[in-house]
């Protein structure tokens, strides 16, 4: 895949971002936006400066996984996003009533990330992920045309069903010339906790055999555990390296990407 070129720089619209970074999946259900947050989590504890952008409008579930409450301040056409664990958090959530769907058509969808990505003020990151919705739809097209990403995070789990759809998310990155920096495979086992015997409730290697059939790095491979959100806390404390390995792949994959 090729560099990507885009109309927009981000030294204009996300002045003071170093890297803008997809996390995706072309399938719903397979826990990206865990994914996404904990990823988060694990570059902030390596020491970078991290943002968060909820980019599923429909169906927004950061504020709810990371138990951010309030709304964010708004000053004139700037908005400043919140702070959560150290991170800068946005979402359409944050601004809307829990109970209160959002009804828009594509052309407001687009709109919507254009403004999170122009009147947000994100201020001096490393990185800034931003958490697709599934599908190939307008939202990531138009992140694709606004922002030159560094490239894209993809998120799928073993099942044949899964692979199909994520198959068709990475074709879409090749097509907008969006680097792939690697896959991660969630849910790939359940460790029962009473024999800690690994049962593949979803078949197995699907994520790294497509991995290896595409030439992409496997960044990682993660259990399939009821609490994942909650992984930065006591809870979830065995999962937290398997997170920072992922992280760390993902820093190693971007410096390479700048030479």
């Amino acid at each position: 895949m090729s560099t990507s070129q885009h109309p927009t720089p981000n030294q204009q619209l996300l002045p003071g971002v170093e890297h803008v970074l997809a996390v995706a999946s072309g399938k719903g259900g397979v826990g990206k936006s865990t994914v996404c947050i904990n990823l988060a989590r694990a570059l902030a504890r390596s020491g970078a400066r991290v943002g968060l952008l909820d980019a599923d409008i429909y169906g927004p579930s950061l504020p709810l996984l990371m138990g951010v409450r309030e709304a964010p301040e708004i000053a004139g056409n700037t908005i400043l996003p919140v702070e959560a664990e150290g991170i800068a958090v946005m979402s359409i959530g944050l601004l809307t009533e829990a109970e209160t769907p959002v009804v828009w058509r594509g052309p407001l969808l687009a709109q919507a990330v254009q403004q999170f990505l122009s009147q947000v003020a994100w201020g001096a990151l490393d990185y800034l992920l931003v958490d697709l919705p599934p599908g190939t739809g307008d939202i990531p097209l138009t992140l694709s045309q606004q922002v030159a990403l560094t490239g894209a995070v993809i998120v799928t789990t073993p099942q044949n069903v899964a692979i199909e759809d994520v198959e068709r998310g990475i074709a879409m990155f090749d097509k907008v010339e969006v680097e792939v920096v690697g896959l991660v495979e969630n849910m790939s086992y359940f460790l029962c906790p009473h024999c800690a015997e690994r049962h593949p409730l979803f078949g197995e290697s699907g994520g790294r055999e497509m991995a290896q059939r595409l030439d992409l790095p496997l960044l990682g491979t993660l259990p399939l555990v009821p609490d994942l959100e909650a992984v930065a806390t006591a809870a979830g404390a065995s999962l937290t390296g398997p997170f920072d390995r992922i992280a760390s792949r993902v820093i190693s994959k971007v410096a390479g990407l700048q030479d």
